[in-house]
């Protein structure tokens, strides 16, 4: 049995909180959902002037309770960095939530200095996804170093590709050396019916 999951069906519509408070029912102790942010404020608003959604969404969420893990943000390739939208963005969120909170960039003007320092000042983790999506630095995390979080599509074919036992034990490696905070791994190699296999070859690994 897996203790977490990643919901992605948030991108594309709401979810009244009843729908929430039921999973949390339902899943066992100690499991969490991480939630990935509505595309009306990553993709449509680009992150401008959607307090009011972002609002509705963690009133959503809320419903989980104590089983909300990481709030995922992801963004389109062409979205690239700017300093004072995601100062106002991420202060913006960061006044409604205090949790652990993940982006993913697909641009490579998020992986600079100044991006970086942005994130850590307001507690964002970066995203460390395969494959690496706008700058070789997309695949190992960056940010706020209390959470890491792992995207794994799959590669070489997105989605499709299982990983190798050595690459399950590189991933593992890293993971180990990450002494403080927080690790979340997602397998989104699903496919083919990959990812569970190795979910769980990678819990063998960390559970020796």
């Amino acid at each position: 049995m897996m203790n977490c999951v990643e919901v992605n069906s948030s991108f594309y519509r709401p979810h009244q909180r009843k729908t929430w408070e039921r999973w949390a029912l339902v899943t066992p102790p100690g499991f969490q959902f991480a939630v990935k942010a509505p595309k009306a404020v990553t993709h449509v608003a680009k992150l401008l002037n959607c307090g009011d959604a972002l609002a509705q969404f963690f009133e959503q969420i809320g419903g989980l309770d104590e089983k909300l893990g990481p709030v995922l943000l992801q963004l389109a390739p062409g979205h690239a960095f700017d300093q004072g939208v995601a100062q106002d963005f991420l202060g913006t969120l960061r006044e409604m939530h205090c949790g652990p909170v993940a982006l993913e960039p697909r641009n490579a003007s998020w992986f600079t200095p100044e991006a970086d320092h942005a994130l850590r000042e307001f507690r964002i983790a970066r995203v460390a996804a395969d494959p690496a999506k706008g700058s070789s630095l997309a695949a190992r995390p960056g940010g706020a170093t209390g959470l890491r979080y792992y995207r794994l599509h799959g590669s070489p074919r997105t989605y499709w590709s299982a990983y190798d036992a050595a690459q399950i034990e590189n991933l593992a490696e890293q993971l180990r050396d990450h002494e403080a905070g927080e690790c979340w791994v997602i397998f989104d190699n699903t496919a083919a019916g990959k990812a569970f296999k190795n979910a769980l070859e990678l819990r063998a690994l960390l559970t020796d």
